[in-house]
């Protein structure tokens, strides 16, 4: 997955559980356990969709023109 910032291109990092947990520490709305933490970061129980592959799919939309994107399509991966 690439960013682009100005003229300059930043991959991006596969996710780590050191960032949700500074996340969650600037965001201390909600306490997470260490349990809940590591299912965003690499789903076991498959109820939800790891972060990681939820910034994929939003990659992947940032770099879609909607314009020309039918109703109700949804997030093919290539």
């Amino acid at each position: 997955m690439v960013l682009s910032a100005g003229n300059r291109e930043k991959k991006v990092k596969p996710l780590a559980k050191t960032t949700l947990e500074a996340i969650c520490e600037q965001m201390a709305s909600h306490a997470w356990s260490d349990r809940e933490l590591e299912e965003l970061v690499d789903p076991k129980l498959g109820i939800i969709t790891g972060f990681q592959d939820l910034l994929e799919e939003l990659d992947i939309l940032r770099n879609t023109d909607l314009g020309t994107t039918p109703p109700a399509l949804g997030v093919q991966k290539s």
